[in-house]
């Protein structure tokens, strides 16, 4: 069996589709998926589609990209993430590529997260994008190896992966991995221990190939791994079971 560790199901373009979603999911043997929060104005709303759904879990926080919006303490954070469907804290981190310095606020803001997530015992889910560097001296200068974490759709060097596992943290590959060009990720996906490894779809975005181009959806994980069993010339149950053993054992607080 498959989970895709994370996505966005609540997204116009997936939630509308979502009974049709949730057969595929059935029908490709992907069990559950972590439906994981941008913001806190939709959050509410994120939480309405999963709470019917026994295999659908959820996230609390705020992507670094959104910069006009509703900036969340931790407290406040922690005070959200009491709901039970809530078993972990972001997506947080730092993204360089779309947004010019000054970006204090945005470092601010990982930073609150981190705090959240020490606070409340549930793992961090980080974005980072054109700013590894950065990211990493973050983490270590908030202990956010106390909480551990993911770092998610990830797209850095084999040495920063290995650099955020000796954090604690999990690698979760998306689409990304199957896309021809992307020769540096596919060294971390060989190389990536296997207790440390999550798939993802990061949906609706980034199908994998042979959808690229087209919206993805948690059923489509099951491409990530076989690709994934494809680079280290390993079963793809293996991967399999390895990606969903993970799942559980970071996110503890899903009921399978």
């Amino acid at each position: 069996m498959y989970v895709d560790s994370h996505c966005h199901l609540n997204f116009p373009e997936l939630a509308a589709e979502l009974p049709a979603i949730l057969d595929r999911m059935a029908t490709n043997q992907v069990t559950h998926a972590l439906v994981v929060s941008v913001n806190l104005p939709e959050w509410r709303g994120l939480m309405d589609l999963v709470a019917p759904h026994r295999n659908l879990w959820a996230s609390v926080g705020v992507h670094p990209d959104y910069e006009d919006t509703h900036e969340p303490t931790a407290e406040e954070l922690a005070d959200l993430s009491q709901d039970p469907k809530v078993v972990a804290i972001g997506e947080t981190g730092l993204d360089y590529y779309r947004l010019s310095e000054p970006l204090d606020w945005q470092r601010e803001r990982f930073r609150t997260h981190i705090r959240a997530a020490r606070q409340t015992g549930l793992p961090l889910i980080i974005h980072t994008r054109s700013s590894a560097e950065d990211t990493l001296k973050l983490m270590r200068e908030e202990n956010a190896a106390e909480a551990g974490g993911v770092m998610h759709c990830f797209t850095e060097t084999w040495e920063v992966a290995q650099a955020a596992i000796d954090q604690n943290f999990y690698i979760s590959l998306s689409g990304i991995v199957t896309f021809k060009n992307a020769t540096q990720l596919h060294e971390v996906a060989a190389k990536v221990p296997l207790d440390r490894l999550l798939i993802e779809t990061d949906s609706p975005y980034l199908a994998p190939v042979p959808y690229r181009g087209k919206v993805n959806d948690p059923s489509k994980v099951i491409h990530v791994a076989e690709k994934i069993a494809d680079l280290r010339g390993i079963p793809v149950a293996e991967v399999a079971k390895a990606s969903t053993d993970n799942f559980f054992k970071l996110f503890n607080k899903i009921v399978k």
